[in-house]
């Protein structure tokens, strides 16, 4: 079994999706196991229509409406005389949509969000499954739901591996057939749909290689493979042909935007090769990452985060940040669900370069004032090179303004403002 994953990019409007069924074609799709993501920008825009629904906005059915009219375009160019047969099923999931916003009694904004947002991909993978069934290609289209157990911490939710590796292993899903399912969702054990975090699909795709054994896992992007630098950022990105699982787990953590971080770690596991390929030339090598192999070519890699927050913590009297400090810091920041992305401390700071994925920042701020000295920089640029040589520090910081600089044997991070 080959588990491939389609982000957003490859199934945006009909074109794409009709790409999707020319690689399959190329490719083969016997014992594939498809994992496929929300079409285009669609996350986004159920993410405001998540808002509106809890602003109470008159925007709401405006967003709706248009969220609406952007599948049926899709679904109109794709199947001609039988669009109605496939829009009536999406309509389906529309109309849970409604009737959620007239029976939930739940404030909870995260709760709110998963059940929400989650119909972006059913309804992507709906469509999909259709089309790929209309040009020849016969597929078992399943509810991902059904399979992957997890806790509740909507919007990032931990996977239950005992129940998830049982569920896959037990289920009808065999060799010769190919399956269809969304990325990014879950299910716990009160049977409300979780969501693992933004940019989830990837996770998905190695949960499912993980409990059924897979060959490998083969994740389609509109870019050649893994390139040492995002190319809206820098002009000459390269192809890195392979690298480790390390490797990859290094770039992830820092913030590569090609591979999901918690992807790697059961693919890594069992051994599981992992290829980054293009969607638009999917006959190329693309990008590999296996056991043990060395970054090839060897070359810096530079990863960069937008809209950080760099927040500077001393004590009110002067006296040392010590473990106890440091310690009531981090449970304040796992509280308000800080992602930090750098720590840096001396003797009477403690400095940390944060990402404010869920606008908890002004509140995490009201309590920190209380007990520290507080300074702090919004919107700044943190940068990190990985395998890093002079060359490469003196490209990012020439004509900017550095806040902070750490630098290992292997990885320098600089912010920039």
């Amino acid at each position: 079994m080959r588990v491939f994953k389609f982000g957003g990019a490859s199934v945006k409007d009909a074109a794409s999706v009709k790409n999707v069924a020319e690689v399959l074609q190329q490719v083969g799709f016997e014992d594939v196991f498809l994992v496929v993501s929300a079409m285009g920008k669609m996350t986004n825009a159920f993410e405001k229509l998540t808002q509106a629904y809890c602003e109470q906005s008159e925007d709401r059915d405006i967003i709706l409406n248009e969220i609406k009219q952007y599948h049926h375009k899709i679904i109109n160019d794709l199947f001609e005389d039988n669009s109605k047969l496939v829009c009536n099923k999406v309509e389906i999931y529309f109309a849970q949509l409604e009737s959620f916003f007239t029976e939930n009694t739940s404030d909870n904004y995260d709760y709110i969000y998963d059940q929400l947002v989650s119909q972006a991909e059913l309804i992507s993978t709906t469509i999909v499954s259709k089309y790929l069934a209309s040009s020849g290609i016969e597929n078992t289209w399943i509810d991902v739901r059904d399979y992957v157990k997890t806790n509740t911490d909507y919007r990032d939710a931990r996977v239950d591996w005992t129940n998830t590796e049982e569920n896959i292993k037990r289920s009808i899903i065999k060799n010769g057939t190919l399956y269809i399912t969304q990325g990014f969702l879950g299910r716990a054990e009160n049977g409300h749909t979780t969501t693992l975090g933004r940019e989830g699909s990837d996770y998905t795709a190695g949960i499912f290689a993980y409990c059924l054994n897979a060959d490998s896992v083969s994740i389609w992007k509109d870019v050649e493979g893994v390139l040492n630098a995002d190319p809206r950022y820098f002009k000459e990105a390269k192809l890195l042909e392979q690298i480790s699982y390390t490797e990859a787990i290094e770039l992830a953590f820092y913030g590569a935007s090609v591979i999901h971080p918690k992807t790697l770690q059961p693919l890594q596991k069992k051994e599981i090769p992992l290829y980054v390929k293009s969607f638009l030339h999917p006959k190329n090598k693309g990008t590999s990452v296996s056991r043990g192999v060395h970054i090839h070519p060897e070359m810096p890699c530079f990863i960069v985060k937008k809209d950080q927050i760099l927040l500077s913590i001393s004590s009110l009297d002067f006296s040392f940040i010590v473990e106890r400090n440091i310690s009531e810091i981090f449970s304040l920041l796992h509280e308000h669900k800080m992602k930090v992305n750098l720590i840096q401390n001396s003797a009477i700071s403690f400095s940390v370069c944060l990402e404010d994925k869920y606008q908890n920042f002004d509140t995490l701020l009201k309590e920190l004032k209380d007990k520290f000295k507080i300074e702090y920089f919004k919107g700044v640029s943190l940068y990190t090179i990985r395998h890093f040589t002079k060359e490469s520090i003196t490209r990012i910081e020439k004509d900017n303004g550095v806040l902070l600089k750490q630098l290992n044997q292997e990885t320098v991070q600089i912010v920039i403002e």
